[in-house]
Formats: C-alpha cells, sequence, structure tokens
C-alpha cells in the first residue's frame, strides 16, 4: 500500500508554494533529496506515480514535487510575467527552502526548461535528470505550423472574459485532443487512465493570462541553447515516438552535455512519465546512486 504523502506549504516569491513530500522525511539518516518540476498545464499528479516508485524503491529517498506558479494549488504570482526567468528564479527559492544542502533535481517536458534557467541562475544540485527534455525549437521544423495554431489558441483565450476563456482552455474535447496524441501506449485501460489524469488536471491553472504566459514560454526556449550549465552527473530520459522533440534533438542533446547519459525508452512519447514509470524511475534510481568517472 502506498504511504500518503506529506505536503508541504513554502512561501516562495511571496506565494504559498504547495509541495508533495513522498518517502523519506526531513533529516531522515542518510535521506537523499530530489526535487521534481512537472510539465506544461500539469501540477503535481503528473510526476506523482515516479515519485511513489522511486521512494518505493529507494526508502532513503525524500521526492519533493510542488506545484508549479499559476498551476494546481499554486497561486500565480501577482505582478509578474510567467517567463522563463520567472520560473527559474522560484525554482531557485523553493530549493533554498526545502533543500539548503546537497539535493538533485528532476525536470519533465516544460519542467526541464524551468530546471535549466534555475541552474542558469546559479542551482547546483549534485545530478539532475531530464524526462523528455525541450529539446527542438517548437517554432522552427514540423512542429512549427502546430505551435502557431496553439498561440493563436492561447492568444484568444485571452482575450475573453475569465469564464469563456476556462470554457474554451478546458474544453473536453479540445483536452481529449491534445492527450489522444500524445499517448502512444496500445493497453486501452493505461490510454483510458491517462485521458482520465488530463482531465483531471490538465485545466488547473490560475487564469488565462498566465497561461499564455508560460505557453510562450514553453515554445520560445530549449535546453540545448543553454546546455553548457549541465556540468553536474546528468541523466536524459526519452521516448522514441514523442511528437514534441524528435529522438535525434535528445541525440544532440546527449551529445552536447559532457558525460551524460541517455537512455531511450522504445514505443512511448512525451509522457514517459505516464507510460513508463517503472523504466523511468529505475534509471533515475540508477543515476542517483551510480560512482562518478573521475
Amino acid at each position: 500500500m502506498t504511504e500518503a504523502a506529506q505536503t508541504l506549504t513554502v512561501d516562495t516569491l511571496g506565494v504559498p508554494t504547495k509541495a508533495w513530500q513522498y518517502g523519506a522525511a526531513e533529516g531522515s539518516p542518510d535521506s537523499a533529496t530530489i526535487i521534481f518540476v512537472h510539465g506544461f498545464r500539469g501540477d503535481h499528479h503528473g510526476l506523482e506515480g515516479m515519485a511513489q516508485e522511486l521512494a518505493r524503491i529507494r526508502p532513503n529517498a525524500r521526492v519533493i514535487v510542488p506545484d508549479l506558479p499559476g498551476f494546481g494549488e499554486t497561486p500565480a504570482i501577482p505582478g509578474r510575467t510567467h517567463d522563463i526567468a520567472l520560473y527559474g528564479e522560484w525554482l531557485r527559492e523553493f530549493t533554498r527552502a526545502v533543500a539548503p544542502e546537497k539535493f538533485a533535481i528532476l525536470g519533465h517536458s516544460f519542467g526541464s526548461l524551468v530546471v535549466t534557467a534555475a541552474l542558469k541562475g546559479g542551482l547546483d544540485p549534485a545530478r539532475a535528470v531530464l524526462i523528455n527534455p525541450i529539446s527542438a525549437p517548437a517554432l522552427e521544423g514540423p512542429q512549427a505550423v502546430l505551435t502557431q495554431l496553439a498561440i493563436g489558441y492561447y492568444r484568444v483565450a485571452d482575450m475573453l472574459p475569465e469564464r469563456a476563456a476556462r470554457a474554451l482552455l478546458g474544453n473536453p474535447l479540445i483536452v481529449r485532443g491534445m492527450s489522444e496524441v500524445m499517448a502512444k501506449t496500445r493497453d486501452s485501460e493505461l490510454r483510458a487512465w491517462i485521458h482520465g489524469q488530463h482531465n483531471a488536471y490538465f485545466s488547473r491553472f490560475a487564469d488565462a493570462g498566465t497561461l499564455l504566459d508560460a505557453f510562450r514560454a514553453s515554445v520560445s526556449h530549449t535546453v540545448i541553447e543553454d546546455a553548457a550549465v549541465y556540468t553536474m552527473p546528468t541523466l536524459i530520459v526519452a521516448g522514441d515516438r514523442d511528437d514534441i522533440t524528435p529522438l535525434p534533438k535528445q541525440l544532440e542533446l546527449h551529445r552536447r552535455i559532457p558525460g551524460s547519459t541517455l537512455h531511450v525508452i522504445p514505443g512511448t512519447g512525451h509522457l514517459v512519465h505516464y507510460e513508463a514509470v517503472e523504466d523511468a524511475v529505475a534509471f533515475v534510481a540508477d543515476h542517483l546512486t551510480s560512482e562518478v568517472s573521475a
């Protein structure tokens, strides 16, 4: 039976950041802290399965999963544009509060950009993990047209009254369409569960303006452009059917980060954190405990 997570409230940049802690308690002997950063339009639920599995197979792991500002139960930061610089600043301050000493960091999808921005600003984890990192420019290549359509979608929502904007952004058919595109599993039960997760948690955002800010941030940057900040041992986990970042770009990121480890999970796409939890967590656990080459 999975133990219930401990809830945390951490004042960060003037707002109460909500977070969930799995596994070992703070101060436990030999505990090892790792902070998980979720993706765009999600909240901590997206990485809950990985957090629980890591805590199960590594009892000394202290896994902390916050909701990003403007998503889930963490409010937007008043008077600030929710760009990538803000999210990096927020992650640095949050980390200082919950893990003032040695820690590791993990980012999934948009979370990989947040982690990169935080590292660029001075965050210094012992190890880093990137799950489905954003390694391809969204405004270039085969996804450019779809990205422009999505930008238009979020801009229209931002111009509407809040109630109408929420109805558009949370339209079940649109959310289901996004989920259908991203899910690659042929397991009907797992696929239905993934759709249920997106239906339940994909629209828990503070307001349409914050969502537009975050979307612009998500399509305006890549991890590759700041790959040099990854000077610590770094693990990259990617799906070979990822429509957001094609595999060749993940291979390029792997080459750009000296000494990094890349694991490609076959048959999965951008939802490694849903479709391949056990495999991904096994790679993460090994990375956190492996010896570092001199």
